[in-house]
């Protein structure tokens, strides 16, 4: 069975379980649009261009992923040169791979912790992203937001979006794999270990 059938049949299990398009793009690392061609495809018809990034082998170890999270952090402090660097006061995990990075990364910068439910796993009749009410507050910080994969840059410009509606300020975005070679999103620096690119 190739890759290819593999991922087909991932999402199609991952949809029969009830998870939303959007839960199912972030399970497998990929776009919504890819997402949708993957549960409705047509035999022959050809697939949209995307990468598939299965990174399990770390996530699933939790001594692994704290390596990573020290990682993301000695990413963005190396890259500042010598500059005075002011304190992120809260990091903002994506719901869902990002959580456990970003709370990781907040042990170490003894910052608080919110975590961000992006529109796309919101399945009721008018999606709306938001920040949940159980962790720490947005609004008068500085954020860094951090998660696993920038695929399209969609959840990324929303998150922006929504802090700043919401009186933060966020300083930095945090990621272990760029799918977009992307160094801003709407004037917020993005910071990654892996920038992949597709070459056809």
């Amino acid at each position: 069975m190739s890759s290819l059938d593999d991922l087909i049949m991932r999402a199609k299990m991952l949809l029969s379980e009830g998870h939303s398009p959007g839960q199912i793009a972030d399970e497998l690392s990929l776009s919504m649009e890819t997402v949708t061609w993957l549960l409705t495809q047509v035999k022959g018809s050809t697939a949209p261009k995307d990468v598939h990034i299965d990174w399990s082998a770390v996530s699933c170890q939790a001594p692994l992923l704290e390596e990573t999270a020290l990682m993301l952090l000695n990413r963005y402090y190396g890259s500042q040169s010598g500059e005075k660097i002011s304190p992120a006061g809260v990091i903002v995990g994506i719901a869902l791979s990002g959580i456990p990075l970003a709370t990781l990364i907040a042990v170490q910068e003894n910052a608080k912790l919110a975590i961000y439910h992006p529109t796309k796993q919101n399945v009721s009749e008018h999606p709306i992203g938001s920040i949940s009410g159980n962790f720490a507050s947005v609004s008068g910080e500085r954020c860094i937001i951090v998660d696993d994969v920038i695929t399209s840059g969609n959840t990324m410009r929303e998150v922006v979006k929504y802090l700043k509606k919401h009186g933060a300020t966020p300083v930095a975005i945090w990621v272990i794999f760029d799918k977009r070679g992307i160094t801003d999103v709407e004037g917020v620096p993005v910071y990654s270990l892996f920038k992949i690119s597709r070459i056809d």
